[in-house]
Formats: structure tokens, C-alpha cells, sequence
């Protein structure tokens, strides 16, 4: 993919303006929580750095399962219950990232919500994937 980096713009940290994609297939991921493998409930007690590197890894596992590999993920958005939380915990989302995405920073969207579905969740990602 080929990311989109307007005139004049300061370079995003972390994810991408834009993406141009080519690629015969889309795939669109629903949002996953830190449960293992999809399951539900999220662990009580759990911290948001856990949860989110559970969610991105549960992400990523559904992408290869379609046969696409983190560089063919061009757009997510995260769902977090504590914007707090998240910049607290910069280090393990990082490693997260690293862990499961490596190098590629797709578009995104981040935004605070006040719950989601599963009570002891605090954060959901949901992808696009656009396949060879």
C-alpha cells in the first residue's frame, strides 16, 4: 500500500493519513476485545495494556486466518473506554503494535466511548484489510 502524506502536513505518529490499497480482496474485521481467541467475558481485572495487545493479537489472528498478513491492514479503529488509560500506557500499546503489526501504520481512528458491550472490556478494534 502506499501511504498518503499531504503537502505541507506534519507526518502522523504512529498511523497513516491516508492509504491507497491495490488488492483483489476486502476484508472487514468486527471489533475485537482482549478475551482470548474472541471469548467473552474479558477477564475482570485486567489492565488496558493486556487488553489491547489481546484485541490487536485477536485481529491479526482473524486477518492470517483469511490469508493476509498486518501489511495488508489498511484502516482501524479503537474503541476506548479511558483516553487515560490508553496515554498512560503508550509502552504496551507500542509493544502491542510492534508485536502484531510491526511496521505498518495503517489509518486510524481513536476514539473515547463511555462502555462497550462487555462490561470488563476497555477497548475494541476493529480492521480493513484489503488481500492480494
Amino acid at each position: 500500500y502506499q501511504s498518503i502524506m499531504p503537502e505541507g502536513w506534519s507526518r502522523a505518529r504512529g498511523f497513516s493519513w491516508g492509504v491507497v490499497a491495490d488488492g483483489s480482496r476486502v476484508l472487514r474485521i468486527a471489533g475485537q476485545v482482549g478475551g482470548e481467541r474472541g471469548d467473552l467475558p474479558v477477564k475482570a481485572g485486567s489492565d488496558f495494556g493486556d487488553q489491547w495487545e489481546r484485541a490487536l493479537g485477536n485481529l491479526v489472528e482473524i486477518l492470517r486466518a483469511a490469508g493476509g498478513e498486518p501489511e495488508h491492514v489498511v484502516m482501524l479503529r479503537a474503541y476506548v473506554t479511558d483516553l487515560d488509560a490508553f496515554n498512560a500506557d503508550t509502552a504496551a500499546v507500542g509493544a502491542a503494535w510492534g508485536l502484531h503489526l510491526g511496521k505498518n501504520f495503517p489509518a486510524m481512528t481513536l476514539v473515547e466511548v463511555s462502555r462497550l458491550l462487555d462490561p470488563n472490556a476497555m477497548v475494541e478494534i476493529e480492521g480493513e484489510a484489503v488481500l492480494p
